[in-house]
């Protein structure tokens, strides 16, 4: 049997939290990461803790990359858990989903047919909902031909993974 619980009940994995760090590499200096992304920082962070955005040149150190990774975190998640008032996740759908959050933002989290589908409790569709996600700066990273050096295809590779667990989960 499946066991979820309410989502205002749930929080961050501290294991998910470190597949968001490996997911995304540390950069010491910023980097914009693909043809048309945001200069990226740390642990793929495009803002400061602040709400400044991050500019090229900027630098920064690991621990000061996991600190802003998890006040990141704890910002979106706060929004997350409004997003989704009364529903209820495995704690593997909350990290996958959490995780999603963070590479797209809470306002792609908000108007997602993923949030629809689990407010609905069509868990399996929200999982296939996941594999809408595959452009970025309006290439389809799931084309062969967007995965050269300065490619996408780790954008399409992360949502093959996130919907392979999102699967594995309907399956308890």
């Amino acid at each position: 049997m499946i066991k979820r619980s309410l989502v205002a009940s749930l929080s961050l994995s501290a294991a998910a939290l470190v597949g968001m760090a490996v997911s995304e590499w540390y950069v010491g200096e910023a980097m914009i990461p693909t043809r048309g992304d945001r200069p990226t920082l740390g642990f793929g962070s495009t803002f400061h803790e602040d709400g400044r955005p991050v500019r090229l040149g900027e630098r920064t150190d690991p621990v000061r990359a996991l600190v802003t990774l998890q006040a990141h975190v704890s910002k979106d998640e706060a929004a997350f858990q409004r997003s989704l008032p009364g529903a209820s996740l495995t704690q593997g759908e909350y990290d996958l989903y959490m995780d999603f959050v963070y590479q797209y933002g809470t306002g792609a989290w908000s108007g997602s047919s993923m949030r629809r589908r689990v407010l609905a409790q069509d868990y399996r569709g929200a999982c296939d909902a996941l594999l809408l996600w595959r452009k970025q700066a309006g290439r389809d990273c799931s084309l062969p031909q967007n995965w050269g050096p300065q490619g996408c295809k780790g954008v399409w590779t992360r949502q093959l993974e996130r919907h392979a667990k999102c699967l594995a989960e309907q399956e308890g």
